[in-house]
């Protein structure tokens, strides 16, 4: 690729950015929460308009599609867009989703969630990042390829926009099966995860597996008077407290039994921007043991996510008879999850205190992701990397989790699987006053049109 075709692909991107801004705001104004507890006709809104954008891109074939999950329900739509591959040329799979996370308690947000709000160089609003600036990134990088016409598109194209993956993917696998052939590619790009900070892109090379569930803990067959029986039983919460204690040493590692642990990363994660990232607050130590990047990507890390038991405000004299609380455990690359699981189970039977009935019941579970060290599409992606932003990625792993990225392998084993983003660690997806870096975002549609230019060219 020439530095004149760089220098002519970011002169496009700049000169589209604004409309593909407005683009970006106008579906972060479509609340596409997929968990059950929303109005899933938000979810099938926002399908129909990013579908209609990619009609209005000019790719020929779109259509929205659904599969049905486990328990035979149908899954949420997903769109599907393709423009056939030039004779003798790769297929290049575009995959983000368009739905978001729950906002969460408003009061925490400094914007309206889903209004979106730009605020110097970042715009805020649930789903800015988290993914449907995944959506707008494929749509800008085949508009600066010449899309509606294609002029300058070396390859197929298939975009793929989930929209049930903030509630675990439930249809996915379904999904990829019932409609492999409108799936199938060569080079398969995830814009799902993040960039190691503004201004320096990454490349996701690891990451880890989940499982997740469920301890209920019961003591007393009906709640008594604490002063009338206290002393000779202990309330529920205190024994889940107890038992939750036991889940890591006094280091904080997880000491559970029979967990992997992987070998430590390349490069490692400042203590003073993860501190400023995360939003620990000071005097509070650090957890875990060995380098922060291992802590992060290399380690399984258990959090008790939630926890059912009676509020301050409706608090009484009376022993807690039974508590519940829900556990979610990250899984290091090369770990079984089905192995994780079992070493889960095994643990809380054995750790609870004082002859208490606890049971195990088991939720998500969701494969690692480990790249091969180096692959052709890795090397034109780290070079498109290096081109759009002026200076050369960072191979990163991420603690969080896409298990869907497990189904793909699979179903598609010959397939290169490229594992991008758009967030940067103030991005605080899933949270309060998430944002992107619109910045970045230009950068993002630039390497990705260069990322497809450069496997046209061969890989």
């Amino acid at each position: 690729m020439t530095t004149d075709t760089t220098a002519a692909l970011r002169a496009r991107v700049t000169e589209q950015f604004p409309a593909l801004q407005a683009d970006l705001e106008a579906l972060v104004r479509i609340p596409s929460v997929s968990a059950a507890a929303f109005d899933q006709q938000h979810v099938a809104a926002s399908a129909a308009a990013t579908a209609q954008l990619l009609r209005d891109a000019g790719l020929p074939d779109v259509q929205i599609l659904s599969a049905p999950r486990p328990d035979g329900t149908p899954g949420a739509p997903a769109v599907v867009a393709r423009r056939p591959a030039p004779e003798g040329a790769p297929t290049v799979l575009l995959y983000a989703h368009h739905d978001v996370q729950p906002p969460g308690d408003p009061a925490t947000w400094d914007t309206d969630p889903f209004e979106p709000t730009q605020v110097g160089e970042r715009l805020f609003g649930r789903g800015a990042a988290d993914d449907k600036a995944g959506i707008v990134a494929h749509l800008g990088a085949l508009r600066a390829l010449g899309l509606p016409d294609g002029a300058d598109l070396p390859v197929g194209v298939t975009v793929f926009l989930e929209g049930e993956e903030e509630s675990g993917s439930p249809s996915f696998r379904a999904f990829l099966e019932t409609y492999r052939d409108l799936l199938a590619a060569d080079v398969i790009v995830v814009a799902d995860s993040t960039n190691w900070k503004v201004g320096v892109p990454a490349l996701t090379t690891s990451l880890r597996g989940l499982v997740d569930g469920e301890i209920e803990l019961r003591v007393l067959d009906h709640a008594v008077h604490s002063g009338m029986f206290g002393g000779a039983v202990l309330d529920a919460v205190t024994l889940m407290s107890r038992l939750v204690a036991t889940f890591h040493d006094d280091a904080g590692d997880v000491a559970i039994e029979g967990l992997v642990t992987a070998p430590e990363p390349e490069v490692d994660y400042d203590e003073a921007a993860f501190r400023a990232d995360s939003s620990l607050l000071d005097g509070v130590a650090l957890a875990g043991t060995g380098t922060l990047s291992g802590r992060l990507w290399s380690k399984p890390a258990l959090s008790v996510i939630g926890m059912d038991v009676t509020s301050v405000a409706e608090a009484s004299n009376t022993i807690a008879p039974r508590c519940t609380a829900k556990i979610s455990l990250r899984l290091a690359p090369g770990q079984d999850p089905a192995a994780a699981d079992a070493a889960l189970a095994a643990h809380v039977a054995k750790h609870a205190p004082f002859g208490v009935q606890a049971a195990w019941r088991s939720g998500e579970q969701g494969k690692p992701f480990l790249a091969p060290g180096d692959t052709a599409a890795m090397r034109a992606a780290r070079a498109a990397f290096t081109e759009a932003w002026g200076t050369a990625p960072v191979d990163v792993g991420v603690g969080g989790s896409i298990p869907f990225i497990a189904d793909l392998l699979e179903v598609f084993p010959d397939a290169a699987i490229l594992v991008t983003g758009v967030e940067d660690p103030d991005s605080r997806a899933h949270g309060a006053n998430e944002s992107v870096h619109l910045g970045e975002l230009q950068n993002v549609v630039l390497a990705e049109a260069l990322l497809l230019t450069k496997v046209g060219e061969g890989l």
